[in-house]
């Protein structure tokens, strides 16, 4: 802690996906140095136009609910507009702060930004940066030749094992009043409970029963019994050790769920090691798989009309909500990349357009290992069957009643593969293929085989030339 004779008179604070003042280090390292600590936030066009709107929208209340908060410290959030590369620089030489903080990022963008900024600073002026959003920072869980784990298993052990550093602890530094440019008006309830009391809302619904059923219930397809934070993370209304230290008392069932956080570490490791991972893939030989050429089969798996009801309800979900359960997710992108044999990079682009809690790092992470291309990767021979899935985690159909309704009429037996229902069923029911409802786009069993086939022609491939290469 420093000493209050020697605190300076002025910092700021760089905010950007740590939405939050409690268990924030790069607010804790300001308030604790500085008597008046300026929080600012540059809304970039760059990145507000590869949101889709419900995201904008989420985006934007979280920003409002820092805005109160910091007004029920005495200050406001400074907002500007523009290229943080030009405008940080330039709010840290009109404010004449002595120091400047901000929470690091792992994203090939994040990095090549923040190098930006610093580049562009004063020499008098000191930087100093944290890892508010991750559990425990890039560099920190390796193996014995100091490279983060391929394999998750041994990661999350090390993880496990490894003591926090501790971040530092807030001080009484006062926020600044600016409110600079101030914040476009909200145009609409956001999605999820805003701002860190959101956020606290969603940690202490978990909390009531379902953190204690998290092995069983994570895959209640219809009735979400998943924790809900995983949008709170992304925007950083929440800390992910606040998440930890409060779910985790030793049980079996949360421990499962912490393990979940290791995993979002481990994909944002991976990515500060390997930033490529968005767009190539990490065993290299499938990087050679021959993808196929289909915008329509892409178009109707976007809009959830592929004839397979699960799918269709995920994607559905997705288009409202800006959201889908995670089992409904991993379906739904087998179905794109085993089924169509569509490049995964094209889903993991659609997702991150779309989901409230895309994030680089988890999305291209969680799309390699659905496609086997990624480290510890589900085995490329792996293809998930929808309708095997949707009978098990979605028994009674009432997922899929709720996101495809016009085939809310089929028995719970019927719904899953209306294809294979008879005429009659079909008629009562209100359901015409072909007319009311696709027939299915693909046939799985020779969508598998050929995907299969794919796969093992590109490993064939890599076998073939690294053998020429020796």
């Amino acid at each position: 802690m420093t000493n209050q004779n020697d605190r300076s008179e002025h910092g700021l604070v760089w905010f950007r996906r740590d939405l939050r003042l409690e268990d924030n280090p790069a607010w804790s390292a300001a308030s604790s140095t500085h008597r008046l600590v300026t929080a600012l936030y540059v809304l970039d066009p760059r990145l507000l136009a590869t949101a889709a709107s419900l995201r904008r929208r989420q985006h934007l209340a979280d920003l409002h609910a820092l805005d109160g908060t910091l007004q029920e410290h005495g200050g406001r959030l400074l907002v500007r507009h523009g290229d943080p590369t030009s405008v940080v620089p330039a709010e840290v030489a009109r404010t004449g702060v002595d120091g400047i903080y901000w929470n690091a990022d792992v994203t090939p963008y994040a990095t090549r930004r923040d190098q930006a900024v610093t580049s562009a600073l004063d020499p008098s002026v000191t930087v100093e940066t944290h890892w508010g959003n991750l559990v425990l920072p890039p560099g920190s869980v390796h193996t014995n030749a100091g490279k983060v784990s391929r394999v998750f298993g041994p990661f999350h052990k090390r993880w496990k094992a490894t003591s926090w550093d501790p971040w530092p602890e807030p001080g009484n530094g006062r926020p600044a009043k600016d409110p600079g440019d101030g914040l476009p008006p909200l145009d609409g309830a956001p999605p999820v409970p805003a701002g860190e009391d959101g956020a606290h809302e969603t940690l202490a619904r978990f909390l009531d029963g379902p953190a204690d059923d998290y092995r069983r219930g994570h895959n209640d397809v219809p009735h979400d019994r998943t924790s809900g934070l995983s949008v709170a993370l992304r925007f950083g209304t929440i800390s992910p050790r606040q998440v930890v230290r409060a779910v985790d008392d030793g049980t079996e069932d949360r421990l499962a769920f912490v393990r979940q956080l290791a995993w979002r570490d481990w994909y944002a490791h991976l990515l500060a090691e390997m930033p490529t991972m968005p767009v190539a893939a990490v065993r290299p030989e499938y990087d050679t798989v021959a993808w196929r050429d289909d915008p329509d089969g892409l178009l109707a798996w976007q809009e959830g009309r592929t004839g397979y009801p699960l799918v269709d309800a995920g994607m559905r979900q997705l288009a409202a909500t800006g959201t889908m359960h995670n089992r409904v997710r991993m379906v739904v992108a087998s179905f794109l990349v085993k089924d169509l044999l569509i490049d995964w990079r094209a889903g993991e682009r659609h997702f991150r357009r779309l989901l409230l809690d895309a994030d680089v790092a988890q999305n291209a992470g969680n799309w390699q290992w659905v496609a086997g291309t990624g480290p510890d990767a589900a085995p490329y021979f792996r293809v998930f069957n929808p309708i095997t899935q949707s009978r098990t985690h979605d028994p009674d159909g009432s997922y899929v009643r709720r996101w495809v309704p016009e085939l809310s009429g089929l028995d719970r037996k019927a719904i899953h593969a209306p294809w294979e229902t008879g005429p009659l069923e079909l008629v009562a029911a209100g359901v015409t293929l072909g007319t009311t409802y696709p027939y299915p786009i693909v046939d799985h069993g020779s969508a598998r085989h050929r995907a299969i086939a794919a796969y093992e022609q590109a490993r064939t491939q890599a076998r073939d030339q690294a053998t020429e290469e020796s």
